[in-house]
């Protein structure tokens, strides 16, 4: 069974940097046409010129994907340019510390607007226009072994550990990962495939920023890892790949684990990024 997406047309959020971005890069080599979507419109300009074949394979759009106009644009820009939509991967994260004890912070309020809400209603309105494309097509795809479209979410470990300092984003990621298994089964019979990616520590940007501040961070991380290392965000790329693709048609609600064994150790001293 192939992994192939070539030729399918994928829109990708969080795509400015970090995972987003290397998972952008990847579907762009692996033939898949990709629409970047972040708010750093400079950035992500930047990031589509660097890809070969470019001109023919990505465009992106800058927004912020909090607000439904802005996601409703996000779609008809990606129609425009490739004709319809077949994956969506909502790689757009925030973990930022929380104080579980401060009735004055907004925390989770703000990691459930940017971590969960925004995949939730572009993922509604992604399904409805892949449920338009299958009716337009004569049905194309109602039957059979093939979906009509593919959703991936990344979440993270977080969902699954208690860390008092990152229960804002703790909450988002459980909050999307259930997200996942309920869009799952409401779309099951309809042919749109929903699955999720939680992720260990990768080396993202936000890793990288807490790595420069601190050389013992990196060190920390590690030893609380069995493989004894920190994920490539190219790793977290090629297992959405798998789920894009039809290699994994007869998968939906699914949440892959992909943190070097982490979530087997008993320490949750260690933040999950």
């Amino acid at each position: 069974m192939s992994y192939s997406i070539a030729g399918k047309t994928a829109i990708i959020t969080g795509a400015a940097n970090g995972v987003g971005l290397a998972i952008a890069h990847h579907f762009v080599g692996q033939g898949a046409r990709v629409v970047l979507a972040d708010r750093d419109e400079a950035k992500l300009k930047a990031e589509v010129a660097k890809m070969s074949g470019s001109d023919e394979h990505a465009i992106f759009f800058a927004g912020d994907l909090r607000e439904r106009l802005t996601l409703a644009n996000l779609i008809s820009a990606t129609v425009d340019a490739f004709d319809k939509v077949d994956i969506l991967v909502n790689a757009t994260r925030q973990c930022a510390p929380s104080d579980p004890l401060d009735d004055q912070s907004d925390a989770v309020e703000q990691s459930l607007q940017q971590n969960l809400l925004a995949s939730l209603k572009l993922s509604q309105l992604v399904a409805k226009r892949m449920l338009g494309q299958a009716e337009g097509d004569g049905g194309a795809g109602a039957s059979g072994r093939h979906a009509i479209g593919s959703i991936i979410n990344l979440s993270s470990i977080a969902a699954r550990r208690s860390q008092p300092e990152l229960m804002a984003y703790s909450i988002a990621s459980a909050a999307l990962d259930q997200m996942t298994r309920a869009m799952a089964v409401a779309l099951a019979g309809r042919r749109i495939r929903v699955n999720g990616v939680a992720l260990g520590s990768v080396m993202s940007a936000n890793l990288k920023e807490k790595i420069g501040a601190n050389e013992d961070y990196r060190d920390l991380i590690v030893q609380q890892t069995p493989m004894r290392r920190i994920s490539a965000a190219s790793e977290a790329a090629e297992a959405v790949q798998f789920l894009a693709s039809d290699a994994a048609a007869f998968m939906t609600g699914q949440i892959i684990t992909i943190d070097g064994g982490r979530t087997l150790m008993d320490p949750v001293s260690v933040p999950a990024h």
